[in-house]
């Protein structure tokens, strides 16, 4: 049943992909072309086994998930929905084959009828992101340059914004809820904590709680202080690629190899955690980089790995077991340095938490 007036000007976002990173984008820019935005709900265990039903096994769970946020914008009677075509972000920087060829996945899979927004983004063929967006706006028989460079705009400093306010240390959920209301917010100064580290992710694996398990929140009930991809800048990160002497191909590798290289570079944790989802070719390259990089600095790291199989009690066993580790090698190293021990700060976590 359709649950909206005009559905024409409406557009369907699913939660999971892009939505991690370029929300804040889209909100202000389908806001000021006067474009409803219909979120699909936040993951549970139902919606990621809806996609799961329609995929072949094979396939990663964060496209199993975003097929599962289509159905349910189906399921809320919205009929107009965005599915990017993300090719490349800059010339021969490129997206994984499944992220490029997301709407015909869609297309095969989901045999209800509605109307895909697909604008696509390739820089390596010169389809840049005003293009994108002109794209969008043309589907909605919107042809007014001036009020697309607008939206344009509006979305830019909603990002803006957004990127701030992370990149100063608020966290995610906080900065993303600011940066739609329009408003800004300074990271409230924090109690020092004895542990630090970096998880290299993507946004989608990271930041969907359902699918990372809520990994932030228990490393931070452990007294750990977890930077991400979302506070280092870009040309911070790009120009830790090259200090390693490597080179960037994925669209996707300053959130994870140019994250971890920057922190381990300066010597700002005490450990990585890499998460990715399980059978993904790209990141499985760039956790091997950084694990390599990683041995020779001497540079503790975990790889945890997820499905939609994956267990939270054997999830949380891992990470107890790595931060225990961090403890005892940063303690033994603060006394061979005659420095006061560490404080026994680490709490055992054993609640599952995770949305059903």
């Amino acid at each position: 049943m359709n649950n909206y007036e005009d559905n024409k000007k409406i557009i369907g976002i699913p939660r999971a992909i892009s939505y991690y990173g370029n929300y804040p984008f889209y909100y202000g820019y389908f806001t000021a072309l006067g474009i409803k935005i219909i979120l699909s709900d936040k993951t549970t265990t139902g919606i990621i086994n809806d996609g799961v039903e329609k995929v072949v096994s094979d396939t990663c769970l964060p496209i199993k998930v975003f097929v599962g946020h289509v159905l349910n914008l189906l399921q809320k009677g919205c009929d107009r929905i965005f599915v990017p075509s993300l090719q490349s972000s800059a010339y021969k920087i490129n997206n994984c084959s499944k992220i490029r060829g997301l709407p015909e996945i869609i297309r095969n899979v989901i045999d209800k009828p509605f109307k895909m927004i697909e604008p696509t983004i390739d820089k390596t063929e010169g389809i840049s992101f005003r293009d994108f967006c002109y794209d969008i706006a043309h589907e909605y028989d919107i042809f007014d340059e001036e009020l697309i460079n607008f939206a344009i705009d509006a979305g830019w400093r909603v990002y803006d914004n957004f990127l701030k306010m992370t990149n100063s240390g608020v966290n995610y959920e906080i900065a993303l809820r600011m940066a739609i209301e329009g408003r800004t917010v300074t990271a409230p100064i924090e109690v020092v904590k004895p542990l630090s580290v970096v998880i290299m992710a993507h946004g989608y694996n990271l930041f969907d709680e359902r699918i990372s398990m809520n990994l932030i929140k228990k490393l931070d009930k452990m007294g750990v202080k977890v930077y991400t991809s979302l506070n280092v800048s870009k040309k911070d990160a790009l120009k830790s690629i090259r200090e390693l002497d490597e080179i960037q191909y994925w669209a996707n590798e300053l959130d994870l190899t140019g994250t971890a290289a920057y922190y381990m570079l300066n010597n700002k944790v005490d450990g990585i955690i890499a998460l990715s989802a399980f059978g993904c070719g790209p990141d499985s390259l760039m956790v091997d980089e950084i694990q390599y990089h990683a041995k020779q600095r001497n540079m503790p790291m975990i790889h945890l790995t997820i499905d939609e199989h994956t267990g939270e009690a054997g999830f949380v066993t891992r990470i107890e077991a790595f931060i225990d580790m961090l403890i005892r090698k940063k303690r033994k190293t603060l006394e061979q340095n005659n420095i006061v021990t560490l404080p026994n700060t680490h709490v055992k976590i054993r609640e599952l938490s995770v949305t059903k």
